[in-house]
């Protein structure tokens, strides 16, 4: 009692406020890990918990979020440097037609519930914008989390929500219009600012960008501080736009993306981003205020079921049609089931300009503040989730045209070997594999790893090892060694158990991170447990041996891998 009277008394400041802050949810995402449960929601809970609506820690809640504005454009920052528009190239029929329909869709949906549940026009108009929209923050930073940004639903969700922030950013220009004549200017300069962050962009990278970082790169103090300068340049031009400097700050990552150092700089930024990121999900927490669910029970339950349920199963059905199949349209739709950070931007311009009332805003925050929670939650158990709903999704894939192949089983389905994950480690793995053994399957989730397999006729097959199906489809009465690169020790220990089941004799090997999971996944029955600090220092240890007893050629080691390292690189 006397260290809380202590601090509500404190003289309030923007570094006293950030201290107490990062200290409260530090221990409340301690108990959070401590429970297995996602931290996102840790970081929201606090925000209600030293915001007005409890305890009134935090007196200037402005600074915040100001401070969280800045953790949405570092966040874009670093998705900018990590897009390879080759990449993105192959959905981009789903990701700006399907993204398109969605955005249509689902606003018409919502603004048809809205009117119906009694919201005035314009009220509605602000409902079905915001409920259009997915989280960009929440989503990339959970899927990145979980190293799934490049798997294929994860670049077609990446592809959405860029289509999203850029039509949310046309959108906000309309918000002063509505109620008076939308004139053709109105409607070009929004996307005209767009195109010239594009212009931008382009030209400084093909004429600044690739000798000035070939200069700071020297220092990395230096290649820090230039790159965090670059994103606020573009992030200020974007402002002096007219338009939002997060989408500034991402074309800055994007024209920094094609340069060498681009892996480097993402390393360097990381920490920034993630200090910042908190920032929001706490500063979100903060904004949440009581409101009277008794009598708006019945709108927060239909524009609930919207965002969870109608929006996930739009994007579902159009990925569907665009020739995906059912789990990764699945993966995919459950991943945007949530409101937008810009739906917050949206309504309070909204607020602002007295279009709507306090009573929608707090509506909007509180639907905010459910979804973007329920997030993590919900792509924890995406698996879980497709398993129980597998056969009634198998219902509409009469829907699906043109169906993408991402496998290739000429040979016999029949394999002594299977190698699950085949990049860096795993291509090393593949190498050996080849000289050994001819009858082998490789599964990956990363579809350019697949197509580059196709191309060379390799036993291959596109998917996740959590996925039940895909063990299903695999015939285990030869297999006699498998293994997994996959650092994820819920995905092994679930391989483990199901592949132990199906052929007891199998000799599985899986990889670890740190040693507590080693013996974890040896408990689980892994005959043999991958640590990849460990094996690479013994591997030197016997190239070292074999260097100083002349067995081996320093310089023939020291070519070969060179070839593999620009391999890994160009790849």
């Amino acid at each position: 009692m006397v260290l809380f009277e202590f601090i509500t008394n404190f003289p309030s400041s923007l570094l006293f406020d950030i201290g107490l802050m990062i200290i409260i949810v530090t221990l409340v995402a301690i108990i959070a890990r401590t429970f297995r449960q996602p931290l996102v929601p840790a970081y929201v809970i606090t925000g209600i918990l030293i915001g007005p609506l409890v305890l009134g820690l935090i007196k200037d809640s402005a600074d915040i979020r100001a401070l969280s504005e800045i953790g949405i454009a570092f966040l874009l920052f670093l998705v900018g440097l990590e897009i390879d528009i080759k990449k993105l190239k192959d959905i981009g029929p789903v990701a700006v037609l399907g993204g398109l329909l969605q955005v249509l869709i689902t606003y018409l949906l919502a603004f048809y519930a809205s009117i119906k549940l009694g919201f005035s026009q314009i009220d509605a108009i602000y409902l079905g914008l915001a409920l259009a929209f997915s989280s960009t923050l929440i989503v990339i930073k959970v899927l990145s989390d979980r190293e799934e940004l490049d798997t294929l639903h994860g670049r077609i969700v990446l592809g959405i929500l860029l289509l999203q922030d850029l039509v949310v950013i046309i959108a906000l220009g309309f918000l002063d219009k509505i109620g008076t004549n939308i004139s053709i200017n109105a409607i070009l300069q929004p996307i005209l600012q767009v195109l010239v962050l594009v212009f931008i962009a382009v030209l400084f990278n093909k004429l600044i960008f690739n000798w000035l970082f070939d200069f700071v790169a020297r220092s990395k103090e230096l290649l820090f501080l230039t790159a965090v300068s670059v994103a606020f340049t573009f992030a200020l031009f974007a402002y002096s736009l007219g338009t939002s400097i997060t989408i500034g700050a991402f074309f800055a990552g994007v024209a920094l993306a094609s340069l060498p150092y681009h892996i480097d700089i993402i390393g360097r930024v990381s920490p920034l981003k993630d200090f910042f990121s908190i920032i929001f999900f706490v500063s979100l927490g903060m904004q949440f205020v009581l409101i009277n669910f008794l009598s708006l029970w019945k709108p927060i339950l239909v524009l609930l079921t919207i965002i969870l349920l109608a929006k996930p199963f739009i994007i579902f059905l159009i990925t569907l049609l665009f020739g995906y199949d059912k789990r990764i349209s699945f993966l995919s739709g459950i991943s945007l089931a949530q409101i937008s950070e810009f739906s917050l931007i949206l309504i309070a311009a909204g607020y602002t300009m007295g279009h709507v009332s306090k009573e929608v805003l707090s509506l909007v925050i509180f639907l905010a503040i459910v979804t973007i929670t329920l997030t993590s939650y919900l792509i924890d158990f995406e698996n879980k989730i497709y398993l129980l709903l597998s056969k009634f999704l198998s219902l509409f894939e009469r829907f699906q045209f043109n169906k993408l192949k991402l496998h290739y089983l000429e040979r016999s389905h029949k394999k002594s070997i299977i190698l699950i994950g085949c990049h860096r480690m795993g291509g090393i793995f593949l190498d050996t594999i080849k000289r050994l053994d001819k009858n082998f399957l490789v599964i990956d989730n990363n579809p350019d790893i697949i197509k580059s397999l196709i191309k060379d006729k390799i036993s291959c097959m596109y998917g996740d090892i959590m996925n039940e199906e895909i063990l299903d489809n695999i015939d285990f009465s030869n297999v006699k060694f498998l293994i997994s690169t996959s650092h994820e020790e819920e995905a092994n220990l679930f391989l483990i158990k199901r592949v132990k089941k199906i052929k007891p004799r199998a000799k599985i090997f899986v990889t670890a991170s740190h040693l507590p999971e080693a013996f974890r996944l040896y408990k689980a029955g892994a005959d043999y447990v991958i640590l990849p600090q460990i094996l690479s220092g013994e591997r030197i240890a016997t190239l070292l041996r074999r260097i100083v007893k002349k067995e081996k050629n320093l310089r023939e080691i020291r070519n070969k891998h060179i070839k593999y390292l620009e391999k890994m690189f160009y790849e």
